[in-house]
């Protein structure tokens, strides 16, 4: 049950001290109860509103990049759905692999497509190594760099990424397949607030 109850109002002490010619009441009802707030946003400093990030509920499924011979390495997501993926507002990923062909793949962090900015910079260096300086580490290393990644055929292999690529704006997985033999990569992701 919401009750109030009675303060001293800052700007009017000396009124409450008894001089009688303050012009503020030296009261102020201070309300007692508890309200939910329900955070969906901001206005940026230009005036332009900008919702409260989410993550995602399903995963972004790319099309399968078929027979990938060893030792051959594809980008992924990929033109034919969507080109990168947009980490703004988001902290973490998850990333999964269905191959038709068992054994290592090496996965690795790279910059996006040179046809999209990077925020306002243009060209990027595509598909080279995403460089980020961790806490306590002296020097730069690249964001997801795992040279073999054993994946079993014919499933999803499902992997977290942790904090690594935080709010990267032009993301791209790059996938060797190392596996020993010919394989179908299908690649998916999930972005994580």
């Amino acid at each position: 049950m919401p009750s109030e109850r009675t303060g001293y109002a800052p700007w009017s002490l000396t009124r409450e001290a008894g001089v009688q010619s303050a012009t503020v009441d030296g009261t102020i009802k201070v309300p007692q109860n508890i309200q939910p707030v329900l955070d969906t946003g901001f206005v940026d400093e230009k005036g332009d509103w900008k919702g409260v990030k989410s993550s995602d509920e399903q995963f972004l499924i790319d099309p399968e990049h078929l027979a990938i011979p060893n030792g051959a390495a594809v980008l992924s997501p990929q033109k034919a759905n969507h080109e990168y993926i947009d980490m703004t507002g988001f902290n973490s990923l998850f990333i999964a692999l269905k191959v038709s062909n068992g054994g290592n793949f090496a996965i690795q962090s790279v910059m996006g497509p040179d046809t999209y900015p990077f925020a306002n910079l243009t060209p990027i260096d595509a598909a080279s190594g995403i460089e980020v300086l961790y806490a306590g580490n002296n020097s730069f290393n690249i964001g997801l760099d795992d040279g073999a990644e054993p994946a079993t055929a014919d499933v999803w292999n499902i992997y977290y990424v942790i904090d690594r690529l935080a709010n990267q704006k032009l993301l791209q997985i790059k996938i060797t397949n190392n596996s020993g033999g010919e394989s179908s990569i299908q690649f998916a992701a999930l972005r994580v607030v």
